[in-house]
């Protein structure tokens, strides 16, 4: 049995972690940068372990050190939270020679779903809609010129290693594209180190829906309902919510199903989820499997009653799943936005020092926060400072909960992305489930 675990990660998400292992009784192991020396998550774990300076290939990426930290401290386990190693094969299977058991699926399954163009393979070999696209890596320029007129334009030019839509680039036409694939072979070489680049069809204004699954290690596997994560700024999400203003019972469970087979195709264990695009027809295609736990996890959470975390611990700890399909519950609707320090007209990273917080409190607020009054953020990490989470009895008392909410969510010292929120959550379009992927550019009168 799992008694002490190392969280390889930071922030809220490592508070969050904590936060569950604390009512288990499961003790903490927290790993911190220079940067991070006074933050929440260190003083809340019950050991933390310095892995290096603020740069993250030099703290938190640092494998060797990480599973020192956990042999050291006495861990038996390693929790990686989202970002950073959580979806790194070679971490996965470092903790594993060391005797550590890897709060997540296999390397295996890791390396399945690593390379978008593989996990295209995969998938249409066990049958899951895909997006018409190509089945590999795109040689040269040439090449994909000459793969844009057999699919026809707009295309979607995307990194085959990558995320985070870094790489990502819409191209309407053979000059653009040019342009974009010596572009994005670079930037994906420059973050990834691996410069192959993949090309889909552009599906036009659609949402971004993505169903939680979990496996336990016996082969049973169950979904969780839907997200929906349409809306997002430089291909990043924003505001997600559940369940999906725009899918029926049928095509819920279409979807499930598919991201089930999915999961199936690969010998998934622990929690993952399968992202799709769906289309304004109600057509859906795999888009790619994050092999970890999500940002907005707290969405399902909220709307089934369940901890993804404690699930994913007892997964790990080889029991069995404790419910069927059919006992899950969906209650209400729930809505997560992601608290950026960031400005909100040009929604670019805003760091420095947060003067004062202050947070909304109430019946169906929750705030996964990593921050706190005289945290520094710095330019070293993602700028999420946190997330504000609301749970409703119907979708609009959700929205106006989170109206509310946002109101009283005080941040001050840096700018934050608040205003901008705000203004999506209401808008008359957000309110009448009008939520694809351009939202914001439709908000903003650029489209």
């Amino acid at each position: 049995m799992i008694r002490k675990i190392l969280i390889a990660n930071r922030g809220e998400i490592a508070r969050r972690i904590i936060r569950t292992c604390q009512r288990l009784g499961i003790q903490t192991v927290a790993v911190y940068s220079d940067a991070d020396e006074s933050a929440l998550h260190v003083r809340e774990a019950d050991v933390a372990v310095r892995i290096g300076p603020p740069p993250v290939a030099q703290s938190y990426l640092q494998i060797q050190k990480l599973v020192e930290a956990a042999l050291e401290t006495g861990a038996d386990a390693v929790h990686p939270g989202y970002g950073l190693l959580s979806e790194n094969a070679e971490f996965a299977r470092a903790c594993t020679k060391a005797g550590l058991v890897f709060i997540g699926p296999d390397s295996s399954a890791i390396e399945a779903m690593g390379s978008k163009t593989q996990a295209r393979k995969l998938m249409k070999a066990a049958g899951v809609p895909t997006v018409p696209g190509s089945d590999g890596a795109i040689p040269d320029v040439v090449a994909a010129v000459e793969f844009a007129h057999k699919i026809g334009y707009p295309v979607m030019l995307k990194a085959s290693h990558g995320g985070g839509g870094i790489g990502m680039q819409v191209v309407d036409n053979d000059a653009d594209l040019e342009k974009a694939f010596t572009s994005g072979q670079a930037r994906a070489k420059a973050y990834f180190g691996n410069g192959e680049m993949f090309m889909e069809k552009r599906i036009v204004a659609p949402r971004h829906v993505e169903i939680q699954v979990l496996f336990d290690q016996h082969g049973h596997g169950v979904y969780l309902w839907e997200r929906e994560c349409s809306i997002q700024r430089r291909h990043q999400k924003v505001i997600e919510e559940a369940p999906s203003p725009f899918l029926d019972d049928t095509l819920r469970q279409a979807m499930g199903e598919a991201a089930l087979l999915a999961a199936r195709s690969i010998d998934y264990s622990n929690a993952g989820t399968v992202e799709f695009l769906v289309d304004a027809n109600r057509n859906f295609y795999f888009l790619e499997m994050n092999t970890r736990l999500q940002v907005e996890h707290p969405v399902t959470e909220m709307i089934t009653g369940v901890d993804l975390v404690e699930l994913q611990i007892q997964i790990a700890n080889g029991a069995v799943l404790p419910f069927r399909q059919e006992e899950i519950a969906r209650q209400g609707h729930a809505i997560e936005c992601r608290i950026y320090a960031e400005d909100p007209e040009k929604m670019l990273p805003s760091p420095g020092t947060i003067s004062s917080m202050s947070l909304p409190q109430g019946e169906g607020v929750r705030n996964d926060v990593g921050a706190e009054s005289n945290t520094v953020v710095t330019p070293f990490y993602d700028p999420m400072i946190g997330k504000l989470i609301v749970h409703g009895a119907s979708r609009s008392q959700a929205i106006e909960k989170m109206k509310a909410a946002l109101q009283q969510y005080e941040v001050s010292g840096i700018k934050t992305n608040i205003p901008l929120l705000h203004d999506i959550v209401s808008a008359k379009a957000f309110a009448d489930g009008d939520t694809t992927t351009n939202f914001i550019d439709k908000l903003k009168g650029r489209v």
